[in-house]
């Protein structure tokens, strides 16, 4: 079966309407589905936005009609209160129409540090997310939810607008524990690189055969310096792995942090221009390692429209291969 192919609603470098018309062109251009970024400060300031990732998903509902959205990833263990992360699930999934995917994960200090609620060790964060999760599926029933547990309290709560299909619950993963996590309580999973590893440490703990969600960045452009040129500026950051990524508290630590990032170095780890064999290179990885999606994420706010072109002309249909 073809990998589905879906496009990002990247919450740090676009404002609030342009993302959802970006999505709408999206659907258009013939992606088979979206998620969004779920933050509250970008990762470098040149990117230059956060708005409410929520309300950006309400106006997609509405802006779309076919594609299936989802968070990538939403952390229902800080900012939000998992009680709130249920209902603004459940009525996501009714405003799509059952086309909603509630993607978890256990966050970023950048977002996360904004409440003062501190920011615990790695094993910490992976239990409240689970307690976070059984209290959503619970929620989701529609019946009265008392719950008192390590992490959460959630007193005679009870959702009263819910689908008759919950969100399928998608949960992020970047090691062992993790993976034990999202195989034991999701629904399907999310990792942003390639990793084998990691779709059979989810597999091993009950995620064989549900869907798995991968992320690739793309820089298109005419003019390859430019594409370069932008990604470094924009997406530098993403070369340092998740076990720093989860851990600075801003956009100046990122900056400081990827300072000695060439734009060679970039190049050489994210597609740019407009080759379309280099960006179906890029995916292919995903392919192989056994994802059944993967979303791409266009760098650069300004540049989507061409992209969009670019890809329901010629990007998309080489995907198909793969």
């Amino acid at each position: 079966m073809a990998v589905r192919i879906g496009y990002t609603m990247m919450t740090e470098q676009a404002g609030p309407r342009e993302l959802v018309g970006h999505v709408a062109a999206a659907e258009r251009a013939g992606f088979d589905f979206s998620v969004i970024s779920d933050h509250s400060f970008p990762w470098l300031r040149s990117q230059g936005h956060a708005p409410y990732a929520w309300s950006v998903l309400g106006a997609a509902a509405q802006a779309t009609s076919r594609m299936p959205l989802m968070t990538y990833v939403t952390c229902p263990t800080f900012r939000y209160h998992p009680a709130v992360v249920a209902q603004k699930a459940a009525t996501m999934q009714l405003l799509s129409q059952g086309r909603f995917r509630l993607g978890l994960g256990s966050g970023e200090n950048l977002n996360e540090h904004i409440v003062g609620a501190g920011w615990p060790a790695a094993h910490v964060r992976l239990e409240m997310l689970a307690e976070a999760v059984d209290i959503v599926r619970r929620l989701f029933t529609g019946e009265y939810v008392s719950h008192h547990g390590a992490h959460y309290d959630v007193e005679n709560a009870k959702l009263w607008d819910v689908p008759d299909e919950p969100p399928p619950i998608g949960i992020a993963v970047s090691g062992p524990r993790s993976c034990e996590l999202a195989g034991r309580h999701g629904d399907l999973v999310i990792a942003v690189e390639p990793d084998r590893e990691l779709l059979e440490g989810f597999d091993a703990h009950g995620g064989a055969g549900k869907p798995r969600v991968g992320q690739v960045p793309v820089s298109y452009d005419t003019d390859r310096e430019a594409a370069v040129a932008r990604a470094h500026d924009q997406f530098r950051w993403a070369l340092g792995g998740w076990k720093v990524n989860a851990e600075l508290p801003g956009p100046a630590g990122f900056e400081q942090a990827s300072q000695h990032i060439r734009p060679e170095d970039v190049a050489e780890a994210i597609a740019c221009g407009d080759d379309v064999d280099a960006f179906v290179e890029a995916v292919r990885p995903y392919a192989e390692a056994g994802f059944t999606e993967v979303a791409l994420v266009q760098i650069g706010g300004d540049r989507q429209e061409p992209f969009l072109e670019w890809a329901e002309a010629k990007l998309l249909p080489a995907l198909r291969s793969l």
